[in-house]
Formats: structure tokens, C-alpha cells, sequence
């Protein structure tokens, strides 16, 4: 037979046993003080004892040992109900609320880069150029202009243009190179959340219980605003971070808010990943582990 109840369940057990043993004691206390006040002097005159030991409480009827056998019985049951009770007592996680569709970012919510200070002002442009007139005097009729040769010959034009323009095409691309290939967004193997990594099963399988787990963990630790819970603040925020090659949490920042002290909520519960003791499993391409950008949405939902 399969018995199981809460701790809620064996406290109250465990009074009721105490408030049981009490009533016993005070009824038999009442029982034996009615018997002492009759005149057993007068109703025992010239008794003699078989035995010395009949008389150790000099009359029967006040004699606390006849109720040894009672007493011991009740509490052989007991010590025997108690330690049913404590060993059926079983202790549950509590029910966690993770609201339906909690992985999916729906495609009309556009995740906007947080917010940073406003660039300052270009500046004015210059005034425009004074037109200063010439005296007729000072122009120089017979004076015939004299042109100088400026003219380039094309060797000089080609070495000079195009390996300055090679050279400066060749760094953009080296930078452009080292910006977008130390993280990706989407790899062969996405990083996993802990705890799954010994289930039975592919990739996929193991991928969906992280997913459970993360979820668990998300909606177990986050705390509602008390803010945002009285003025009805309901929404998702989405934090970015990186997973790192060891499975490490970096760079976690939030790229979306609802407001109320909720996207802070999110940024402190993604945070709590680094000081699990298991860190995530890394993302992997071409079987090497690789930095890996994760969105992860979190919903807030008034029950």
C-alpha cells in the first residue's frame, strides 16, 4: 500500500498524538484522585496481604500499575502509527506556472537594441565664402595666363590608386571576418541547458529536455514585480547572451523591456545560470565547440 503525505499532514499528526497523550494523563489523574478520597482505611480494616508486594501502594484501588498493560498498548500504537507516518512522508516540488508558448517570439515583435544616449548634434554648417570684388585696375590685361602640365602618366595612376584601394579592401574584409565569425546565431548543435545530457536519446530529445529544465528554472526563481503586478504589467522581455565555449553566460543584456522592473527581473535570472555548478552544454559546428548568441523570451502572465 502506497501512502504518501505532506510534512503539512505529519505536523498535525504529530500534535494530535500530544493532545492525545495529555487527555490520557489528566482522565487517569481524575480517575485515581476520586478513588484516594474514599475511606479505603475503613474498607481494607484488618486485610492482610498475601504478598508484600500487593500492598506496595497499600490499596489496590489506587494501585497506578493495573494500568500498565493499557497504557502500554496505547503507546506501542502509537510509536508504531508515528513511524507509518514519518516514513510515508514525502516531500513535493512545488508547481511551477510556465505559461504556454514560453520559447516562441512572435514575428510582429521587433527586438529593439537598448537604449543608449542620444548622439550629439551635427555641426552647423560652415558660412558660406565672401565674395571679395577686384579692382578693374589690378586685372592684368596683357598678361597671358601661363599653364602647367598636369598631366599623370597611367603607370603612375594605376600602382598608386589601386594598391591603396586593395590595401584598404583587404583590412575591411579582414575586420568584417573577426566581427561576424566569433559568434554565431545558428549552429549545427545549439547549446543545451544542464541536467540533460546522460537522457537516452538523439539530439533532439536531449534538446527538449534542456528546454523543460530551462524552463523550470526560469519560472521557478523569477519573481513578479511587485510594481508591474499592481498596475497589471503583463508582456515578454527577451534577454541576449552568449554562451561560451566552456558553457559559460556572457554578455547577458536585455534587447527587450515591458517596462515595470521586469526586464531587470529577466537580466537577474539569467544571470543565476553562472552559479548553478553545471554550466550549459556549448553550441557545436562542424563538431568543434563554438560561441553561440541565445535569445531566450520570458513571459510575464498575472494568474
Amino acid at each position: 500500500m502506497d501512502i504518501s503525505i505532506d510534512g503539512r499532514t505529519l505536523v498535525l499528526a504529530l500534535l494530535g498524538v500530544m493532545i492525545l497523550v495529555v487527555v490520557l494523563i489528566l482522565v487517569f489523574r481524575s480517575i485515581v484522585g476520586k478513588k484516594a478520597s474514599e475511606d479505603l482505611a475503613e474498607k481494607y480494616s484488618g486485610k492482610k496481604w498475601a504478598s508484600p508486594l500487593q500492598a506496595r501502594s497499600k490499596y489496590p484501588d489506587v494501585d497506578v500499575f493495573n494500568l500498565s498493560g493499557p497504557l502500554f498498548n496505547f503507546g506501542l500504537a502509537a510509536s508504531l502509527g508515528l513511524t507509518l507516518l514519518a516514513f510515508s512522508w514525502t516531500q513535493r516540488d512545488d508547481e511551477v506556472f510556465i505559461p504556454e508558448d514560453a520559447l516562441t517570439i512572435e514575428d510582429d515583435i521587433e527586438i529593439e537594441p537598448p537604449r543608449t544616449a542620444e548622439p550629439p548634434p551635427p555641426p552647423p554648417p560652415p558660412p558660406p565664402p565672401v565674395i571679395e570684388e577686384v579692382p578693374e585696375e589690378e586685372i592684368l590685361e596683357d598678361e597671358e595666363p601661363e599653364f602647367v602640365d598636369q598631366s599623370v602618366e597611367e603607370e603612375t595612376v594605376g600602382s598608386s590608386c589601386c594598391r591603396g584601394t586593395t590595401t584598404a579592401t583587404t583590412a575591411t574584409t579582414a575586420t568584417t571576418r573577426t566581427q561576424s565569425g566569433g559568434i554565431f546565431k545558428v549552429v549545427e548543435q545549439m547549446p543545451r541547458f544542464p541536467g540533460c545530457e546522460n537522457e537516452a536519446g538523439d539530439n533532439n530529445a536531449k534538446k527538449a529536455c534542456a528546454d523543460k529544465k530551462m524552463l523550470e528554472f526560469i519560472y521557478k526563481n523569477i519573481k513578479y514585480p511587485a510594481i508591474a503586478r499592481e498596475n497589471g504589467v503583463e508582456g515578454m522581455c527577451v534577454v541576449r547572451f552568449v554562451v561560451e565555449r566552456d558553457g559559460a553566460i556572457t554578455d547577458a543584456q536585455v534587447v527587450r523591456d515591458i517596462g515595470a522592473g521586469c526586464g531587470d527581473e529577466s537580466l537577474r535570472v539569467v544571470n543565476l545560470m553562472n552559479g548553478m555548478g553545471e554550466k550549459w552544454t556549448p553550441g557545436k559546428q562542424r563538431g568543434r565547440a563554438v560561441r553561440v548568441q541565445f535569445n531566450l523570451p520570458v513571459k510575464f502572465q498575472l494568474e
